[in-house]
C-alpha cells in the first residue's frame, strides 16, 4: 500500500469518527443534522488534519459553527485517538469549506450570461 493510499484512508476513516463524534456529542449549536464534515486533509507527517466543515443557514451561523467546533477540538481528537490507531492524534484544524458556494455563485453567473446572451439574441432578431 503506498504512502498516498494509506493517508487517503486515514483521511476517510478521520471523517467518519469525526462524524460519528458530533452525532454523539451534546450542544444545540452544533446539530449533526445541519454540518457535514466535507473533506479531511491531513499532513504530509500526519500531525494536522485540516477538517472542512460546511453547514446550513447564514454566513454567520456557518462561522458560528465553525467557532464551536474549534472551541471543542479536544472532544473530537480524542474520539479520532480512541477510534484509530494512529502514534498520536492530529492536531484539527476546522475550516469553512467554501467548495459548494463558490459552485453556485460560478452557476449563478454562467445563468446570468446565458440569460444576456439570449436576451442579446432576441433584439438582433427584431
Amino acid at each position: 500500500m503506498t504512502s498516498e493510499h494509506r493517508i487517503e484512508m486515514l483521511e476517510s476513516e478521520i471523517k467518519k469518527v469525526l462524524a460519528q463524534a458530533l452525532r454523539e456529542y451534546k450542544d444545540d449549536d452544533l446539530k449533526p443534522v445541519e454540518i457535514s464534515f466535507v473533506r479531511v486533509k491531513l499532513s504530509g507527517d500526519k500531525s494536522y488534519a485540516d477538517v472542512f466543515v460546511s453547514a446550513l443557514g447564514s454566513d454567520e451561523h456557518k462561522e458560528k459553527v465553525v467557532e464551536r467546533l474549534k472551541e471543542n477540538k479536544g472532544y473530537f481528537r480524542t474520539a479520532i485517538a480512541k477510534n484509530i490507531r494512529l502514534f498520536k492524534a492530529p492536531e484539527i484544524r476546522f475550516k469553512k469549506d467554501i467548495g459548494l458556494e463558490a459552485s453556485m455563485r460560478v452557476s449563478q453567473i454562467l445563468k446570468k450570461i446565458e440569460e444576456e446572451r439570449k436576451e442579446r439574441e432576441d433584439n438582433e432578431e427584431s
